[in-house]
């Protein structure tokens, strides 16, 4: 088949990787994939003259509002992926809530990626049980083999491995040298488009005093700027805060490897569908410290897979906990690789896509 497939497209953001991950999949099928930002169309109207343009067939889209509600009202069948804000945050706009809700009665089916969305969906919109599936999102990482991380420390962070510490008067007999190679560093890192959903800020007060009194920790903002007007507030925040550094995007290969490194990865969400950068944190045998909401707590069993903060200060107390107890962060780990394992397989997640764009080839022998 000829699909189209609707998305969110900014670069290097939890969407887009997903939307390219499935695009892989349908591919691997057979079928012709046409990925398309959202984002540039307006109107149903401009998809229509896209369909007939790329003699589309079918279509899929990721996020019930920004790309379901294009897909109404055309000749083709179509599905919807539940995509987090759509259920966390549109499904409380009366407006939106009554698109998306004739968005399912028009979906062939409708993708949750854990039970907990698929039964908040079928509360908010009752006519949709019995075409919702639950799958998770599959995992595959790729860290770059070739990354350096203690270069990656000096030009992304302004740290220095080893440095002389000289007395005022200078002379090297005065000098000593302070190991801080990357072994004694205890990287935090957080991955988020800026927009205040993601709540990058949320942390950064009670980290930046942390840091102030233990100054080989250091928490890492990395990603896109989303929303201009809030990467201006999180730029003006982070300048002024001791231990805390913000870098741009990069590649899915170098950020895996950024991720093998650190010490930790943060989230620190609002709203969460299922955090892909938890996931990967997990398949890399690194611990994921996330915010108590219900798209983590559904990946993220406290104590067990990882730990689960309710605000800064708890944050602060877990962090230290971690970093003093290793056999704490081993469990963790180990737990963390096996739920991966076992819950997001690649496997499985491509066999159920798959299986479910069937259901749309079946519409059109019909």
């Amino acid at each position: 088949m000829r699909l189209l497939f609707l998305a969110v497209l900014r670069p290097h953001t939890g969407n887009a990787v997903t939307a390219g991950r499935l695009r892989d999949h349908l591919e691997a099928a057979g079928h012709m994939c046409v990925l398309r930002d959202a984002f540039d169309f307006e109107s149903p109207s401009e998809i229509a003259n896209l369909i007939v343009d790329e003699n589309l067939e079918a279509a899929l889209a990721l996020h019930l509002y920004r790309g379901g509600r294009l897909l109404q009202g055309h000749s083709i069948p179509f599905g919807v992926i539940f995509g987090g804000t759509d259920l966390n945050e549109d499904a409380n706009h009366k407006e939106k809530k009554e698109v998306m809700g004739k968005v399912l009665e028009e979906a062939r089916f409708a993708v949750a990626f854990t039970e907990a969305m698929k039964d908040t969906a079928q509360v908010q919109w009752p006519h949709a049980t019995g075409k919702i599936f639950v799958q998770s999102q599959g995992i595959a990482t790729i860290p770059n083999a070739n990354f350096n991380w203690n270069t990656f420390l000096q030009q992304s962070l302004g740290l220095i491995m080893l440095f002389p510490k000289c007395s005022p008067q200078g002379g090297t007999s005065l000098c000593q040298e302070i190991d801080q190679s990357a072994d004694n560093l205890y990287i935090f890192l957080i991955i988020c488009g800026l927009r205040p959903v993601k709540d990058p800020l949320y942390l950064v007060d009670a980290f930046s005093e942390w840091h102030q009194e233990t100054p080989n920790v250091y928490m890492v903002i990395v990603g896109p700027e989303v929303d201009p007007v809030f990467t201006r507030e999180v730029k003006e925040r982070v300048r002024r805060a001791a231990g805390v550094r913000l870098i741009r995007e990069m590649c899915q290969e170098d950020l895996h490897a950024v991720v093998k490194s650190c010490f930790a990865l943060v989230n620190s969400s609002v709203s969460e569908g299922m955090s892909a950068a938890i996931l990967e944190a997990m398949d890399l045998e690194v611990p994921v410290l996330a915010r108590n909401i219900p798209g983590n707590s559904a990946v993220v069993e406290h104590g067990v897979t990882g730990l689960l903060f309710s605000n800064p200060q708890e944050f602060i107390q877990l962090a230290k906990r971690l970093v003093s107890d290793p056999a704490l962060e081993k469990e963790i780990v180990t737990n963390g690789r096996e739920y991966v394992r076992t819950h997001h397989s690649w496997q499985v997640e491509r066999d159920t896509y798959q299986r479910l764009i069937r259901k749309l080839e079946t519409n059109l022998e019909e």
